[in-house]
């Protein structure tokens, strides 16, 4: 069995290197039809941020010695679902392109409560203040290196979780096809300034009840 803490996304590039291999020459390929970017799962130290750039380095070279039509220099930008990535991310945003914050992941790694468990699910609260300094930190972080963040997640999708996203300062929400309709008529109803003290009052908070 292979838990949420085990072998998964860039931890298991080493070894399915071929694989791996393979499919970056596939992405740089098709690259040239129209703009792609890389995004690496379960990034939680900056050495595996820069063992894969150089992999994305090695197979463009490749390519090119080859002459195959590819396209060189994509974005390659992170999951942040690790804590650790989170805590780190100054130093990350120097080496990753972007950001996407993982929030169904991440918040489970930062209670020690495993999603899949229904005895601990319901410490996973998204409007717990710890988790949220954490996802601002992550936004500050990117803010200062001139990098953009995303989320994804279902907090994404909760109408209810938008006016604190937007005053966090998020540049993009990733979620389903069918929420996306009734997130954009929430959105254009709010004002960034007051999104912005919403989000600094709940940053204060100490409980998550104070923040709902």
């Amino acid at each position: 069995r292979n838990p949420f803490l085990g072998l998964r996304g860039v931890r298991a590039y080493e070894r399915f290197d071929g694989l791996i291999r393979a499919q970056v020459r596939a992405i740089l390929r098709a690259a040239v039809h129209g703009p792609l970017k890389i995004m690496v799962p379960m990034v939680g130290l900056l050495d595996e941020l820069v063992r894969f750039k150089t992999l994305v380095g090695e197979e463009a070279a490749e390519l090119a010695a080859r002459s195959i039509p590819h396209r060189a220099g994509i974005e390659v930008g992170i999951m942040v679902e690790v804590p650790s990535a989170a805590l780190l991310a100054d130093r990350f945003a120097e080496a990753a392109d972007f950001f996407s914050l993982g929030t169904n992941d991440l918040q489970q790694y930062v209670f020690a409560a495993d999603r899949g468990n229904p005895d601990v699910r319901r410490l996973n609260r998204p409007h717990d203040p710890a988790f949220l300094r954490l996802l601002d930190m992550v936004v500050r972080a990117a803010r200062e290196k001139g990098k953009w963040v995303g989320l994804c997640g279902e907090m994404a999708g909760s109408p209810r979780s938008l006016p604190i996203l937007v005053g966090l300062g998020f540049d993009e929400l990733s979620l389903s096809a069918t929420r996306i309709p009734r997130l954009k008529a929430a959105l254009v109803k709010l004002e960034a300034g007051a999104c912005r003290t919403l989000a600094s009052s709940c940053l204060r908070a100490g409980r998550p009840e104070e923040v709902e």
